[in-house]
């Protein structure tokens, strides 16, 4: 029993061909397409003003070389919140809970930063693994926690992003299984469960959306630092 709650994390396959490439491509089809007319319809409307606003607010912080990144901060924060919302829906397969992917995003996009800091300004980039006014005793140890704490960013976006989604998914079905076994023994208690989940299913759309911004927020954050 305890093994089968962890089957939903597995890449589902056809005929010996793994499916997760479509889980990852059948995103893009669902976005609507702007029209070369002027005026668009309400969804395509209500699409653009909230790329907009996600867009000026991640680029505040930023000056005007790290806006180079808006189009691709922007499109996979749109990418990851779609395959997170997808994967709340029965008898689908969510790519955002294997860390191999998580990790294909997070490792390429981080190492990109820390490559436009050396190249741009690597005094500077060099300067975050010393704080300011460090006695010299302790130089050789911080910078060697520094340098930890640097290469640690990339895993801890992969495994926050799989963590929070794999103990959603989790719970979720946890509370379900929990529903129908009481639902023939005790109907009251099967219905109060049903509630918790229902609000637990409402904290999981949210904590979808959340992770994908806070993923995003996170590397122009690092980028901020190498620009």
């Amino acid at each position: 029993m305890a093994m089968s709650f962890f089957d939903q994390f597995a890449s589902p396959s056809y005929l010996g061909i793994p499916l997760i490439a479509i889980a990852i491509a059948l995103p893009w089809v669902l976005y609507p397409t702007p029209s070369p007319r002027w005026i668009n319809n309400r969804l395509v409307t209500l699409q653009g003003w909230l790329i907009n606003r996600f867009t000026n607010q991640l680029m505040l912080p930023l000056n005007v070389g790290g806006h180079k990144w808006a189009l691709l901060l922007a499109s996979l924060m749109l990418f990851l919140i779609t395959i997170n919302m997808l994967g709340l829906l029965p008898y689908t397969f969510t790519p955002t809970t294997q860390l191999s992917l998580n990790m294909g995003f997070a490792v390429p996009l981080w190492l990109a930063t820390v490559i436009i800091g050396m190249r741009n300004q690597p005094t500077v980039a060099l300067g975050h693994l010393l704080p300011e006014g460090t006695p010299i005793p302790l130089i050789p140890v911080l910078i060697i926690i520094e340098t930890i704490s640097l290469f640690i960013r990339p895993l801890a976006l992969g495994v926050r992003l799989t963590a929070n989604l794999t103990a959603g998914h989790l719970l979720i079905q946890l509370i379900a299984t929990a529903v129908f076994v009481l639902l023939p023994m005790m109907p009251t208690v099967a219905i109060l469960t049903a509630t918790v989940l229902f609000l637990l299913t409402l904290l999981e759309v949210a904590v979808a959306m959340i992770q994908a911004y806070v993923f995003v927020l996170l590397l122009s954050l690092y980028l901020q630092e190498n620009v």
